[in-house]
């Protein structure tokens, strides 16, 4: 359960941790990267947000993506992604995990096919105005932390929206109708 009234706010891709850095020293920014604290006091730091935003590098749903992309790129072990999404489930209904307000997805352009429709298509597909490409620049995501819109929140039957993903095909991932 979130004690904050910040936006929290995820920042996603290769170069996070940089960029979420170079946000620190902003006035509305509480900016938090993850290999700087043991897990307890991350999850706390983040929580008790002070500023307008809180924004870390610590995806949520980092194993989730990875092993819906490894699924449908054919490189993973049998049932990676079935085990990913019930250990999400899991952590959802004991309240150890929680989905940010919005992810900031750096250089999506510049990932892998499948990787991008995770980010572009599958979350994206699931709350449209909670996924916001952006450069790797901290310069460009703090104008995209000033340009975030209100829209649909994330889906509220999430433990269905999870166990649904093996069957959200990448090349369709977003659009309607875009399971197997």
């Amino acid at each position: 359960m979130r004690l904050s009234s910040s936006t929290v706010v995820v920042v996603a891709g290769e170069e996070a941790r940089r960029v979420v850095a170079g946000l620190r020293g902003l006035s509305n920014v509480r900016a938090v990267t993850r290999g700087d604290h043991d897990p307890e006091e991350f999850a706390d730091l983040v929580r008790r947000g002070e500023a307008t935003y809180v924004v870390h590098d610590a995806d949520p749903l980092a194993e989730v993506g990875d092993a819906w992309v490894e699924f449908f790129d054919g490189v993973s072990a049998t049932g990676r992604l079935e085990v990913a999404i019930e250990e999400a489930v899991g952590a959802l209904r004991a309240d150890r995990l929680e989905l940010p307000d919005y992810y900031v997805v750096l250089d999506p352009e510049d990932m892998p096919a499948t990787r991008r429709h995770w980010w572009l298509g599958v979350l994206a597909g699931a709350a449209p105005n909670r996924v916001v490409p952006a450069p790797a620049s901290a310069a460009r995501v703090a104008d995209a932390l000033g340009g975030l819109t209100a829209g649909r929140w994330w889906p509220a039957d999430l433990a269905g929206w999870l166990r649904g993903l093996p069957r959200v095909v990448p090349d369709k991932a977003g659009l309607p109708g875009g399971t197997a």
